[in-house]
């Protein structure tokens, strides 16, 4: 199906309000419009890519001279503007001749727009009109017609968007978070009617309203708006996260495993509504293939977060096989004594001891973890100290030696899962 044309833009309900007339450019009106932007004249043609139609209010071309009004018209040409629409009446009494001229000379569309209707009217009407007839003309899309899973895909793909599209696709889905809603990106793994169920469950119990989800082929994956007000923002206020976490542990099958991504502003812009996405799904393909660092309840689903995994998913950065070789040395280099004892006699020294990095070198919450006794937990470590030759609580080794028993963990993960599994790595 072709883009959405200039005539059809003018041809709707929004536009036709502002009493549209064209004086420009009569040849082009079966061009494609790409996007529908409005700004201040001379910012105009700076962020201008191809296609667009741009509305002005025309404050600037009422103070400008006649070489400057020329110019602006033939920067807009020279960007591929796919129409300039000035309202006329208020700050500019009628279209200056110069800007006509210009725009005939070089066959720009020209529109006088000659009653007053708010711009954020025509452009939302505009744009949603060409985003349907861009979804719906998509030739090869496996979600097909479904819309809200066009959208999620995109965003967790890092396609090429803009704001003002991603906000008219949202709204088309019935997505619309405030400006100071926060907003978190969640993956769950599982059979995909459970794992609907368990994510509108959990948006129930915590979010009320302001859910975006669907269903991809190994994951159901959702963008969650959390509220700014209410008795649900005063149940995650202080830490969303964790809330919606604890939602999810009562709302999911044990059969299911979920990830929860990181809070961004809704008004942040699209880029990082795409980065809570792709850190709940890689975190999601983290959880399924690495073990995890600390035993995992008998019961209940696995509900994890990308903060949780932000070592893993930072020591695998840029992809699990680009990392192989230097995860391997860096276990090896730091941790090659344990694993070698371990090879030839029954112990448990790298999980030991990456427990105990992870919780702050507790002995009593390091031995309930682990379901030992404190004294057979202080032989272990013993055994750790003398076998590597350091102090495990000396503060310049914490990090390295994390790192190196998190990067063991991942190591064994790529041995049983094998390489192909992580599709992403944000």
């Amino acid at each position: 199906m072709p883009a959405l044309t200039l005539r059809e833009i003018l041809a709707l309900d929004s536009v036709r309000s502002a009493a549209p007339t064209l004086l420009a450019g009569e040849d082009a009106l079966d061009s494609p419009v790409r996007w529908v932007h409005s700004s201040e004249v001379y910012e105009g043609a700076n962020f201008l890519d191809g296609g667009e139609l741009l509305l002005t209010n025309g404050f600037g071309l009422a103070e400008a001279d006649a070489a400057d009004r020329r110019r602006y018209v033939r920067e807009l040409a020279a960007r591929g503007a796919a129409a300039l629409a000035v309202e006329v009446g208020r700050s500019l009494p009628r279209m200056p001749e110069e800007v006509t001229d210009e725009a005939r000379r070089l066959g720009l569309p020209l529109v006088a727009l000659r009653r007053v209707v708010p711009f954020v009217r025509i452009t939302e009407a505009a744009n949603r009109a060409i985003v349907a007839r861009g979804l719906s003309g998509r030739a090869v899309r496996p979600w097909g017609a479904d819309h809200t899973a066009a959208l999620l895909a995109d965003l967790a793909d890092g396609q090429a968007l803009n704001q003002p599209e991603v906000e008219a696709r949202a709204a088309l889905a019935g997505f619309r978070p405030g400006r100071d809603a926060r907003l978190v990106g969640v993956s769950v793994h599982g059979p995909q009617h459970l794992a609907t169920a368990a994510v509108d469950r959990a948006a129930r119990a915590v979010v009320g309203t302001g859910a975006l989800r669907a269903g991809f082929p190994g994951d159901v994956l959702a963008l969650l708006a959390l509220p700014d007000t209410g008795v649900a923002a005063a149940a995650c206020v202080r830490d969303p996260v964790r809330a919606l976490q604890d939602a999810f542990r009562s709302a999911a099958e044990p059969s299911l495993t979920v990830a929860v991504g990181h809070t961004v502003p809704a008004s942040a812009g699209w880029l990082r509504w795409s980065d809570t996405l792709r850190a709940a799904r890689t975190t999601l393909e983290l959880a399924l293939t690495v073990p995890p660092a600390s035993p995992c309840p008998a019961e209940g689903p696995l509900v994890t977060s990308s903060r949780a995994l932000a070592l893993e998913r930072e020591l695998t950065r840029g992809g699990v096989d680009a990392n192989r070789d230097r995860l391997s040395h860096l276990v090896r280099h730091t941790l090659g004594p344990l694993i070698s004892w371990e090879a030839a006699h029954p112990a448990d020294l790298v999980r030991t001891l990456e427990t105990h990095l992870r919780h702050g070198c507790s002995p009593t919450r390091t031995a309930a973890l682990l379901h030992i006794g404190r004294q057979s937990l202080y032989q272990r470590l013993e055994r750790i100290e003398s076998l590597l030759g350091l102090e495990i609580d000396d503060p310049d080794l914490l990090g390295e030696l994390l790192a190196a028993t998190c990067a063991h963990r991942v190591v064994r993960g790529m041995g049983a899962a094998g390489t192909g599994d992580l599709r992403t790595v944000a």
